[in-house]
């Protein structure tokens, strides 16, 4: 285990109230988000079924499960020391380890319930049981003595808990059945999700090398990482186009290139800068929000 603290110029610490929106990542939670409205609006365009207090009480849960990965997250990450550097670690702001272990586990707790809540309306417990597989996913992605992420897996972990799966809950939590249509949007809105932490590993490379954290950018290089960047991006709306021709999507669902310049953006930004990466920290943000404006407009195409 590392024990080095954080140890930052003065003058490089940003405003305290940065440093603590930054740790609470709140744009972040368009993660937990578009999978239950896309999900919900193809449901919706599929079978007339909108339930609302069951859309409700999923997009709190939600939001609840993913605070509990986020931040039980910082407290894996400050047991392998490779979040030292990071100022905007909650840990390293508390300095209180056990209080923000133990809050996560809160969120996790009640978040289950919510979805525990919609098995007992449904008397099936197919919700719970996707969602728990989640759980585990998210577990098995940082925390001991798992952390695939630290072997380079966290991406595809990701694709599948966000895509997927918790499409498969979504959906079957507005019509207890299944749906190709769903599935292939879950697999668009995968990759814009796992193109997140992607991009999330380009600033801190070097911190990652240093504890022997494998993630993509480390074991490809940044430069080739960086070319690999608009082919993921390219994919979301290839795989757009195809399931409009195939007849799986509505041609509505073109409005996904809505998105496009944040797309060009953040390849561009990335490419021009991926040597420094100590200038890279705010892509992350990019991609969320090309994450969050690709399933708005696909939601958004579901339901016209």
């Amino acid at each position: 285990m590392v024990t080095k603290t954080v140890n930052l110029p003065t003058h490089d610490i940003p405003p305290t109230k940065k440093l603590w929106l930054a740790a609470i990542k709140p744009p972040m939670y368009s993660v937990a988000i578009m999978p239950i409205w896309v999900g919900t609006a193809i449901a919706y365009a599929e079978t007339g079924l909108f339930q609302t207090k069951t859309f409700v009480t999923f997009l709190v849960s939600a939001i609840l499960i993913l605070a509990w990965e986020n931040l039980s997250n910082d407290v894996f990450d400050a047991d392998t020391g490779v979040d030292v550097n990071k100022a905007n670690s909650l840990v390293n702001l508390t300095g209180n380890k056990p209080l923000i272990f133990w809050i996560s586990n809160g969120c996790l707790i009640v978040g289950l319930f919510g979805i525990a809540a919609i098995a007992f309306w449904q008397q099936d417990l197919t919700v719970i049981g996707l969602i728990l597989l989640c759980c585990a996913i998210g577990y098995i992605y940082q925390g001991p003595p798992f952390r695939l992420s630290y072997y380079g897996m966290g991406e595809i972990l990701c694709f599948f808990a966000f895509g997927p799966i918790a499409f498969a809950a979504v959906y079957y939590s507005q019509t207890q059945s299944w749906s190709f249509t769903n599935f292939a949007a879950s697999a668009v809105i995968g990759i814009a999700t796992s193109l997140i932490l992607f991009c999330s590993h380009f600033n801190q490379v070097n911190d990652d090398a240093a504890v022997g954290k494998r993630s993509p950018v480390v074991r490809l290089g940044a430069q080739r990482a960086a070319q690999l960047l608009p082919w993921i991006c390219g994919s979301v709306y290839g795989l757009t186009v195809l399931f409009i021709l195939v007849k799986l999507f509505p041609l509505w669902t073109l409005l996904v290139f809505v998105s496009l310049p944040y797309a060009l953006k953040l390849c561009r930004t990335i490419a021009a800068n991926y040597h420094q990466p100590e200038t890279l920290l705010r892509c992350r943000l990019i991609a969320v929000a090309f994450h969050f404006v690709t399933g708005l407009m696909l939601c958004i195409g579901f339901i016209l």
